[in-house]
């Protein structure tokens, strides 16, 4: 029995795929279409045919039935394919009966993410991620992954089915793996919250980009930090999350984590798998957004993004943090758009944004004025008289807030004028309890 999804697809791997659609409601657009294609080509396959497909009534063993999949069987042997993609759900028998009819390998939308998502792990954290989503996805789908089993007998009783032993011992044997991987990855967890609590102590303020896949998050990353990244037009051209320091007008150093791309019905299991990762960016400071606004279909992704967060806040127990947005690809919009998104930033907006261009840097400036501004919202002006021997807590004050005045008292001490956020301020009256903070309007 194979640990993988499915075989490792050889290159080039000529691919057929359709996009199934019940209602007016979830007509693919032509941005879904053009996903999806980027989905097959990021796999490393050659696109032979993509289409939309109008499935009136579903077949429950197979999904497609009729017209729509002899036509889809003619098209994938005309063009010799070997792969047929379903962009959408498929149970496990029905990708087992398509399989049959078809006579190629078949997988659905979540198969197709976890596989790219399987070439792209290059540390050993994002594989073990994405082992444990594979064999969550695996442990699903038993009935069509090991077809050997309708060849053995269960038990002796007149009640076992055919492989109901091997189901079991299967089973078992794939639950054992995710307990191991599940604690593989709990040490990942405490080696990041070792981590994160390390730069708290430090009082660098930590922002998170997220966003959809392909939005440009990691190119934009790489524009603010000088970093290299690997960053490509395709979907999830990173998965592996990185931090890198971040340079702040005022405020100085802080750290900025790229993430993985959000994407629309993003699999539970990699939601699952990946929360290690994305826990990152629930206890950062601050989450830039970053939006394609030259894509037909920004609002419905920024609504995506948006809902897989929400998720992760109740899942995690963690507040969502403060959000800024980067409306990013300002070079690719025409001039009449781009004027009117220049217009709605004065208007009232959910999160406060800025265009920006992170090909061209255009905006950059912009967007690094508003982080600060974020991460100093909630924040209060505080006083701190401090004596010349307080020269660590005069330090800290710099590095962690944004001081506004100082000036020498006659008694020799110093006075402080400070911006401070409000947890920031509990960490200086926890390390500094001899100095007293006077709060100002």
């Amino acid at each position: 029995m194979t640990d993988k999804m499915i075989d490792r697809l050889p290159a080039p791997e000529i691919a057929g795929a359709v996009i199934p659609w019940f209602t007016p409601a979830n007509r693919p657009t032509q941005d879904r279409i053009e996903e999806t294609a980027g989905l097959v080509e990021a796999l490393g396959c050659e696109l032979a045919f993509l289409r939309p497909e109008h499935v009136r009534q579903v077949n429950s063993a197979q999904l497609l039935s009729g017209g729509i999949l002899d036509r889809l069987a003619a098209d994938l042997e005309a063009h010799n394919c070997t792969l047929a993609v379903i962009d959408g759900a498929l149970t496990p028998v029905q990708q087992r009966n398509l399989e049959k009819k078809l006579g190629v390998k078949v997988i659905d939308r979540t198969g197709l993410i976890l596989e790219i998502f399987g070439l792209r792990a290059r540390t050993k954290e994002g594989r073990l991620q994405v082992e444990l989503a594979r064999i969550l996805y695996e442990r699903s789908r038993l009935v069509r992954t090991w077809t050997h089993l309708e060849r053995q007998r269960g038990g002796g009783g007149f009640l076992s089915g055919p492989g109901e032993s091997q189901l079991e011992a299967d089973r078992r044997m794939l639950d054992e793996k995710i307990l191991r991987l599940k604690g593989d990855l709990e040490d990942v967890k405490r080696t990041r919250a070792v981590q994160r609590a390390g730069r708290q102590r430090s009082g660098k303020p930590v922002i998170a980009l997220v966003g959809y896949t392909n939005a440009g998050k990691s190119t934009l990353f790489n524009r603010l930090t000088g970093a290299d990244v690997f960053a490509k037009d395709m979907p999830f051209a990173t998965l592996d999350p990185t931090i890198r320091r971040l340079d702040l007008p005022t405020l100085g150093e802080a750290a900025l984590i790229d993430t993985v791309g959000f994407i629309t019905d993003l699999p539970t299991h990699l939601i699952d798998s990946f929360q290690a990762t994305l826990e990152e960016a629930m206890q950062a400071d601050l989450l830039v957004h970053v939006r394609d606004r030259a894509s037909r279909a920004d609002q419905d992704q920024a609504d995506d993004v948006i809902q897989v967060l929400d998720r992760l806040e109740q899942e995690t127990g963690l507040p969502l943090p403060p959000i800024v947005e980067a409306w990013n690809k300002a070079d690719l919009l025409p001039e009449g758009r781009l004027a009117a998104l220049e217009q709605s930033l004065s208007g009232p907006l959910e999160h406060p944004a800025v265009l920006v261009s992170a090909v061209t840097g255009d905006g950059v400036d912009d967007l690094l004025e508003l982080i600060e501004r974020g991460l100093l919202r909630g924040a209060a002006n505080v006083t701190f008289h401090l004596r010349p021997e307080e020269g660590r807590a005069r330090a800290w004050l710099h590095r962690n807030g944004e001081v506004l005045s100082e000036a020498p008292a006659e008694d020799g001490s110093s006075v402080l004028l400070v911006r401070l956020k409000t947890e920031r301020l509990g960490q200086f009256r926890a390390e500094f309890p001899s100095v007293t903070p006077e709060m100002r309007d």
